[in-house]
């Protein structure tokens, strides 16, 4: 059984990688995806990062705090560079990606 911290962390990561997903998504699509290389980047870092961590908080794995601890410091690195964007799917994506940081770091302490 999680605990209620465990659960909110795993809703947050994968709130998260959804985010993630959704603004890279949206980034290639913008009229210079070329400037948006290290979101698109760092959204699919970012994702990875979320389901891996949400998958080991699922499990109760022994590494889970190593990993949210990893997942911690990602999010805060996707949310700064989404953060400098202006575009409607960046915004929500750094919001998704502090919200996951929190939660993460919430688990490790």
């Amino acid at each position: 059984m999680l605990s209620q911290i465990e659960k909110d962390c795993l809703l947050a990561c994968n709130e998260c990688a959804a985010a993630c997903l959704q603004c890279a998504s949206a980034c290639l699509k913008e009229d210079n995806p070329k400037a948006m290389v290290r979101c698109i980047a760092l959204d699919l870092e970012c994702a990875d990062v979320c389901r891996l961590a949400a998958a080991t908080i699922a499990r109760g794995d022994a590494h889970m705090k190593v990993l949210c601890s990893l997942c911690a410091q990602v999010c805060k690195t996707c949310a700064a560079e989404c953060g400098k964007h202006a575009m409607a799917h960046c915004q929500r994506c750094a919001e998704a990606c502090q919200r996951c940081a929190d939660a993460c770091t919430r688990m490790v302490h």
